[in-house]
């Protein structure tokens, strides 16, 4: 039969255990995930199984890293996610956060799209660091997600986002995610997408400021290819700020919406 091991396929004897093929494979491994779980070494493995073999503190090739990073997947996503492209509109609290989560899942192409620099008040939500004070977002946050995942490609863009723009910056994007402070331009960006952009879907978002009520935001499907996060009724304003637990939230909700696209479970 054939199974699977660090993405190499293999061809093993039926009843063979997790403990045998560590032996035979990767001596001294003792990270052992079988289809994306945990597997006791006394496991039999099966016809088509994923296995990765991984030894702690050891940093392997980068012809095998990216696939032990994304050892903990369920089975057969990973290559769907790389192939995808995704564009993020703001990488303040809400965008940055969502190119993290996507990075680390493996998303094959990232377009993000900001003008703005890191400033002090930023570092109580974004992910940014204090030695970045003063860059350019983007170039910032291009810079972070090179160490969190190297196999993921980064186009960054200086810029002001505005309608006769977005679709040049965001064409080749099935997904693009909406992470914007001010209303006016969550409604231009949506508007754009929708009217302009007909493969691609948007998430939004709308109502994540303050510390309410975490199980009150939830993702909604508005229309066909829209997909709004948040509470709706939690706007930043004198009184309730925006805070790194409830925009992390609803990143959250983005992030995970924008796989969930990808992986065709759009409902």
């Amino acid at each position: 039969m054939k199974i699977r091991i660090n993405e190499q396929e293999v061809a093993v004897e039926a009843g063979l255990t997790v403990a045998e093929a560590t032996a035979r494979f990767r001596p001294g491994a003792d990270v052992l995930i079988l289809n994306g779980f945990p597997a006791p070494p006394e496991t039999t493995v099966r016809e088509g199984d994923t296995l990765c073999l991984i030894r702690r503190g050891e940093r392997p090739g980068e012809d095998e890293l990216e696939c032990l990073m994304a050892a903990r997947h369920t089975p057969g996503v990973h290559s769907r996610l790389k192939r995808a492209t995704v564009g993020i509109a703001g990488v303040g609290g809400l965008g940055s956060a969502v190119a993290v989560a996507l990075a680390r899942v493996g998303v094959g192409r990232l377009v993000i799209a900001d003008f703005d620099v890191v400033e002090p008040s930023n570092l109580n939500r974004q992910q940014y660091f204090v030695d970045q004070l003063g860059l350019f977002k983007v170039d910032a946050l291009a810079a972070n997600l090179a160490r969190i995942n190297p196999y993921v490609i980064v186009e960054p863009h200086c810029v002001r986002l505005e309608e006769d723009n977005i679709p040049p910056i965001f064409g080749c994007c099935s997904v693009v995610v909406e992470a914007f402070d001010r209303a006016d331009m969550k409604a231009m960006l949506v508007d754009t997408v929708l009217g302009l952009m007909p493969h691609a879907s948007v998430v939004a978002a709308s109502g994540l400021a303050g510390y309410g009520p975490n199980n009150i935001i939830v993702t909604r499907r508005v229309s066909g290819r829209l997909f709004l996060v948040g509470d709706g009724v939690s706007e930043a304003k004198p009184g309730s700020g925006l805070m790194a637990p409830r925009v992390g939230i609803a990143a959250g909700h983005q992030a995970n919406q924008v796989v969930r696209i990808i992986l065709g479970e759009e409902e």
